[in-house]
């Protein structure tokens, strides 16, 4: 079996380029926006996988797009069926391309992944936000039950160091970091397949946790309940470290609920 990483490594070599430093590296969920799509690889999946991923905040406003070569070879696809899809996408409006030296295919710098964010829990209803809550829950508590019984101690403390550097960063790459963080713990599961379905799972649930996480102290607090779990993953105790995390998701959706009154 593939180890839990492999497709967060595999995406390294087809990551958009940031600007800045902190971006070098490859979000994690890079892996779940650009998984193969295979034999049903048309122009219109190509389409929605680039617009689930700028609307929900995983490619952001200005970032480049991978090379046209690039995105076929990672979705599977052919160079004519990506180039079909980003026409479909310009035409949106949420992306741009420039020509010469530095060119290439861009998010347009109004594609507001919180306006697209908002539009979507207006549009949801409870019991959709409730089952979504229940189905992340499910299955980041199973990695947490695994990962604390399989992880060892010091491989939770490498996450812990990660979270470390929160402080130092903007509010965009917090919201990242703590993305990264969750896919990183849950993959001291040691389950390739229960990661990959936790990565489809934080792209989800990404855009909702940009809207109830949108000041400094939410953000610290999401960190403070990830944090938890990190320790109860190091003091190997599966049970603490399912409860904290059915804590935090319960919160999550409760303020979704509470953000969806307030809108109405």
């Amino acid at each position: 079996m593939d180890s839990p990483t492999s497709s967060a490594e595999l995406l390294r070599d087809v990551t958009p380029t940031r600007g800045r430093a902190e971006r070098q590296r490859p979000h994690r969920l890079h892996g779940a926006m650009f998984q193969p799509i295979g034999d049903e690889g048309r122009a219109e999946l190509v389409e929605h996988r680039l617009v689930d991923a700028i609307t929900r905040g995983h490619l952001v406003a200005g970032e480049r797009l991978p090379s046209e070569a690039d995105l076929a070879r990672s979705l599977g696809v052919a160079p004519v069926t990506v180039r079909e899809a980003l026409l479909a996408v310009r035409g949106r409006g949420l992306v741009v391309t420039r020509r010469g030296r530095n060119g290439g295919s861009f998010v347009a710098e109004n594609a507001d992944p919180l306006a697209f964010a908002r539009d979507a829990l207006r549009r949801s209803s409870r019991l959709a936000l409730r089952d979504l809550g229940a189905h992340y829950a499910a299955i980041t508590g199973a990695c947490v039950r695994l990962a604390a019984r399989r992880a060892d101690p010091s491989e939770a403390q490498l996450v812990r160091r990660r979270m470390e550097r929160l402080d130092e960063l903007d509010a965009e790459q917090q919201r990242r970091l703590l993305d990264d963080v969750q896919i990183e713990l849950v993959a001291l599961s040691q389950s390739a397949r229960l990661t990959r379905e936790q990565m489809r799972l934080q792209a989800e649930l990404s855009p909702y946790l940009r809207l109830v996480g949108d000041d400094d102290d939410k953000r610290r607090a999401q960190a403070d309940h990830l944090t938890r779990v990190i320790d109860a993953v190091e003091a190997e105790d599966p049970d603490e470290a399912v409860r904290r995390t059915e804590v935090m998701v319960a919160e999550v959706i409760d303020a979704l609920i509470q953000l969806q009154t307030e809108s109405n």
